[in-house]
């Protein structure tokens, strides 16, 4: 059974399950209102560099992709598209509704149907080069590499695609907990391995290669009397560093391991359904009350916090720079200053929710709203 929200508390979650996981609506009347944005002082501008719209997400969670000079991007009913500069290269029909993507490396541009069917074009010219059912649904962006195209299905198992003609290559998958999250969140390749979290609070090491698993690393241990107190699955995809590999579980823990032995070099209770970024100073985590914290990159020692933005469903924190990025329930982009989490600048991209991570996009970054509003920023 899957929570049908990823913005829950446990006393909700326990009305949504006994509704039949119903979809919680944050502007109902039962609903805590958002709080009202607080008057900033700029100092910095989020300076719009173009804007363009794919199309609506319906009921999904659609992120952009981005290589170069490009972003492509998709939406539910079916339209997949490269723009440079605001302009769209190419913009092409599925000709299926869409549950997921976009996944590229520059030469594939990888999304997911509605009936489990993968879909590949050519990201330069946008034209069709495979098509694979998988027999699942697939809720999370794609991953892309030289040779495989792996997607993550809801039950958690991973689906492992040659990425030369959609062929099946392998299958990862793992015994879950009886309630876990509806997660988006998509997994990581890594040079010969793949990085994924899971329910129970493990982050798994696999062998790209033939699908095997190499090691488990213990974010955080599930603890409570019910099941619903003892979800504790891995928010968001992995972080990795020179040498490090973090990731930040809801009602459990953020925690960095070493990537050459596996052992902690730190751990904090933390609870996070969005995820966590990572620079060389800082680990910066949306916690489920929508605060945005500051941790010692190498020590996991409290840095700041900003809780201002409670009950607006804030997004994945992206460091860009001298700034930490996150968007709201209502379109709003807020940079934040990385040294001090005070509020930097503000600008609304569009009036839908901004679900999907920020990506980091050349010297800024971009976002894409739930209405298909997608807009390229830098932060001055």
């Amino acid at each position: 059974m899957m929570l049908s929200s990823l913005r829950v508390v446990p006393l909700v979650a326990a009305a949504v399950l006994a509704a039949g996981c119903a979809s919680l609506n944050p502007f109902s009347s039962s609903a805590p209102r958002p709080a009202p944005l607080v008057d900033i002082q700029p100092r910095a501008q989020l300076a719009s560099q173009w804007r363009a719209d794919i199309g609506d997400a319906g009921s999904y969670r659609f992120q952009p992709a981005v290589w170069s000079d490009s972003v492509y991007a998709a939406a539910h009913r079916g339209d997949v598209a490269r723009f440079e500069g605001g302009n769209a290269v190419w913009r092409v029909q599925a000709d299926k509704r869409l549950s997921a993507g976009v996944g590229s490396d520059g030469r594939l541009v990888v999304v997911v149907a509605t009936d489990g069917t993968v879909i590949a074009l050519d990201a330069a010219s946008g034209a069709e080069r495979w098509r694979t059912p998988v027999g699942a649904e697939v809720l999370a962006q794609p991953a892309v590499s030289l040779e495989l195209v792996i997607v993550r299905a809801s039950d958690n198992r991973l689906i492992a695609l040659d990425a030369r003609d959609g062929s099946r290559r392998w299958i990862y998958q793992r015994n879950n907990p009886p309630l876990a999250l509806r997660s988006f969140a998509g997994v990581l390749i890594e040079g010969p391995v793949v990085l994924a979290g899971f329910p129970g609070g493990r982050l798994a090491v696999i062998n790209a290669a033939n699908g095997g698993a190499i090691t488990e690393l213990n974010v955080a241990v599930p603890r409570g009397a019910t099941e619903l107190e003892r979800v504790a699955d891995v928010a968001g995809p992995p972080v990795v560093g020179r040498r490090e590999v973090c990731a930040v579980s809801y009602q459990g823990r953020a925690a960095c391991f070493d990537t050459s032995n596996g052992n902690a070099l730190w751990a904090r209770d933390f609870s996070s359904s969005v995820g966590m970024d990572r620079d060389a100073r800082f680990a910066m985590i949306t916690d489920d009350r929508d605060a945005v914290h500051a941790l010692d990159a190498y020590s996991g020692a409290s840095v700041w916090k900003q809780d201002a933005l409670a009950r607006r469903q804030v997004s994945r924190p992206l460091i860009v720079g001298d700034y930490v990025i996150v968007g709201d329930l209502e379109g709003y982009v807020h940079a934040l200053e990385r040294e001090t989490g005070a509020f930097a600048a503000r600008d609304r991209s569009g009036s839908r929710p901004i679900a999907a991570d920020p990506v980091a996009f050349g010297r800024g970054f971009v976002v894409q709203g739930k209405g298909g509003d997608i807009t390229a920023y830098e932060v001055r």
